[in-house]
Formats: structure tokens, C-alpha cells, sequence
């Protein structure tokens, strides 16, 4: 195999013969132009990988409109340039040709850690933000392929709502952080990207508010949904474990609400105290409750709990006068209520279910009502007197 000094002029007058030759550039060890029989020709690469000895070859590309002389020397540099570093560019090339895309990570990790593990409404939140905003953008890519900066330009695209930004991306860390432990990439390109501020919801509602609330309650004809809307009230409960309660998981004497694992967001047992108002509440729903159903709320078919209070909870608030409040509101009206009556946050916390504490820190404002009250004792006192 002839060595020649590849110029553009040289390059232009080889010519076929009859068998497959390679000329090595003089300039430049390893990087080569082959001419096939049929006059095609094509630069190449041929380097000894320093762990196994082998001589291996790797074909840059057609000479042409597309890939001049001085192109495929720059590729060639670089790629040599990666062999002395360590680097295998047939290797990578084979890893990346049978590399797995993000369509498939996906569908690994729903049916390997999403579905097996997760309550069936994270698993359909998972399915929408794949299918609304990570596998439109990525799912032809490789998963190795995948950068921060393709991560970065997502989660930017989504700024203008930044709550479902920050779980998108959330979800995005998990996927990869997933894909190291199953060998197809080596980091996680969601690691470090900075989530958007988010304002929290303070809505919960004041007495007077919570007074027409319960005047709806007790004016619908649906008093099964409304005893659900009672029970949240009254126990803090998210709205799905209570419509997923059994009678089997209270006990009235003990006054004990014991939350299987599986219906609580933090998977684990709980063990909810709950008051003398709720006891009585559950007893007379017990009274008229069918011995066929084990739930509180069953639905129409009363293996099946009670799927869904949109409707309801829309003519409800809508009755009660009351705008921007959702259902899950209802837990931070339980909440604030509590804090303000004197409750200390740790122990609302810990009635809610809460596993880091500053969750609980957004009524922490709220503690100083009843200081002030006791604060304010003195205080009249004093300006009693020097009257």
C-alpha cells in the first residue's frame, strides 16, 4: 500500500485499478484514501487500539461535494487524537449504532420502575409528560447522545409553566439516573440544571367561607361525595386516600385512621389519629352503609370505590360562592386552621402526613395569630389602667 503526499491535485488524478488500493498520506500517519475498482473513493482511518493491540480501520467517508481532503483530515486529526487519549472510534461507533434510543428508555421505564412501583396517577403523569414534552424532543435520539444542553433547552421551552417545567425535568433525572444503573450511559445529563422558582398555593378558606362550604355540603342531594369532602375536612386527608379508605382501616374505638402503604404519597403505613367529629361522622355513614361494599365510598359497583368528584366538587363551590379553590385546597384549609388555633407546625405535620419539614413552613405565618392574641393580654391590661 503505496505512500503518497495527499494533496486535493493528487488526490484528483488516482485512478481505479484492479483491485482495491489505499494510499497512506505522508503527512499525517493513519489517515488514508481508498480507490476502489469502480473509482470510488473514500478517506479512512487506521489506528492500533492500545488495550487489545488491534489494528482497526474506520471509513470517514466519500470523497466528493460533501467531504473535501481538507474535511476528512480534520476528522481524521481528531479521531487519532482521541486513539492516543484511549479512545476507540470503531468501538464507539458500534456502541452508539446499537445503543438504545429514548423511545425505548422510556418504555423501560414504565413498564420497570414506573409501573411496578409508582400509584397508578403518578404512572399516567409519567405517561403524559413523556408522550407531551420529553419524547417529542428526544425520543430518536440515543440515550448517549443525549446532553446537558438538549435537557437544559426543554426545560427552558416549558419556563412559562414552571410547576410542570420542574417535573418534567424531575422525571427526565430519574429516566437517565435509570439508565446509568442499567449500563447505557455513564452520567446523567439532568444532574445541576437549576429548577424555575415556584409560587405555592396559598388558598385555603377563611371562617366564613368554610361556613358556606359546609351549608353546600349539607344542601346536596349527593351526600355520599359530600361525606368524602366532610372526611377530608376534617382529617386532612388527600382527597384520594379518602376515596380509596376501607372500613377495615379505622378503628373507632382506638379512634385510628391506618393508611395502608400503597394509598399514602410517602409509600409507608400510617397511623392518623383522628377526632370525636369524625368518629360520629363514620359511625352514622357505618349505620347506613351496604354490608356489600368494603369501601366508605363505594361507586356504582360496590367492589370499586369512588372514582372521581369533579362534577361534584365544581357544583358544590359553585353553590358555596367560592372562586379559585380546588379540592386539594382542602388540606391546606385543615392545616391552617390548626396552626392558627395554636397547633405547633411539627405536630400539623406530622397529622398531614408530611416527611420534610418545610413543607409545613408555608403556614408558618399563620403561629403568630395565637401569640399575638396572648401577646395582646398584657397589652390591654396596660392600656386599661392608664386610661
Amino acid at each position: 500500500m503505496p505512500n503518497v503526499r495527499l494533496t486535493k491535485s493528487s488526490v484528483d488524478r488516482l485512478l481505479a485499478t484492479n483491485r482495491d488500493t489505499i494510499y497512506w498520506d505522508d503527512g499525517l500517519p493513519g489517515f488514508g484514501l481508498r480507490v476502489k475498482t469502480t473509482g470510488v473513493k473514500s478517506f479512512l482511518v487506521q489506528y492500533r487500539n492500545k488495550q487489545t493491540g488491534r489494528s482497526k480501520r474506520k471509513t470517514l467517508g466519500r470523497y466528493g461535494p460533501t467531504l473535501s481532503l481538507g474535511a476528512a483530515r480534520e476528522m481524521a486529526r481528531a479521531l487519532l487524537a482521541d486513539v492516543v487519549r484511549g479512545g476507540d472510534p470503531v468501538a464507539d461507533a458500534q456502541t452508539l449504532r446499537h445503543s438504545p434510543t429514548v423511545n425505548s428508555l422510556a418504555a423501560q421505564y414504565m413498564t420497570e420502575h414506573a409501573e411496578p412501583k409508582k400509584r397508578p396517577g403518578s404512572v399516567r403523569n409519567d405517561r403524559s409528560m413523556l408522550d407531551r414534552h420529553i419524547l417529542p424532543k428526544l425520543g430518536e435520539l440515543k440515550v448517549i447522545e443525549v446532553t446537558h444542553q438538549h435537557v437544559q433547552k426543554l426545560h427552558n421551552q416549558l419556563r412559562d409553566t414552571p410547576y410542570q417545567a420542574n417535573r418534567t425535568l424531575a422525571l427526565m433525572s430519574k429516566i437517565f439516573e435509570l439508565s446509568v444503573r442499567w449500563g447505557q450511559r455513564s452520567d446523567n445529563p439532568a444532574r445541576g440544571i437549576e429548577k424555575f422558582p415556584e409560587e405555592k398555593r396559598d388558598r385555603w378558606l377563611s371562617d366564613d367561607e368554610l361556613q358556606r362550604l359546609l351549608v353546600a355540603l349539607s344542601e346536596h342531594p349527593n351526600q355520599v361525595a359530600a361525606n368524602a369532602i366532610r372526611l377530608q375536612l376534617l382529617t386532612g386527608a388527600r382527597i384520594g386516600e379518602v376515596l380509596k379508605a376501607k372500613w377495615e382501616d379505622f378503628d373507632l374505638v382506638r379512634a385510628v385512621w391506618t393508611k395502608p402503604s400503597h394509598h399514602t404519597k410517602q409509600k409507608r403505613r400510617e397511623h392518623l389519629p383522628i377526632s370525636s367529629a369524625t368518629c360520629d361522622l363514620l359511625a352514622a355513614m357505618k349505620a347506613g352503609a351496604s354490608p356489600e361494599s368494603p369501601w366508605l365510598f363505594p361507586g356504582r359497583s360496590p367492589d370499586q370505590p369512588y372514582k372521581d368528584l369533579k362534577k361534584f366538587w365544581s357544583s358544590v363551590t359553585t353553590s358555596a360562592g367560592l372562586q379559585d379553590y380546588r379540592i386539594h385546597d382542602n388540606r391546606h384549609t385543615h392545616a391552617s386552621h390548626l396552626v392558627s388555633s395554636g397547633l405547633s407546625l411539627p405536630i400539623v405535620g406530622r397529622l398531614l402526613g408530611h416527611t420534610n419539614p418545610s413543607t409545613t413552613q408555608r403556614y408558618a405565618h399563620l403561629a403568630d395569630d395565637p401569640l399575638r392574641q396572648a401577646a395582646d393580654v398584657m397589652g390591654k391590661k396596660i392600656s386599661g389602667g392608664s386610661s
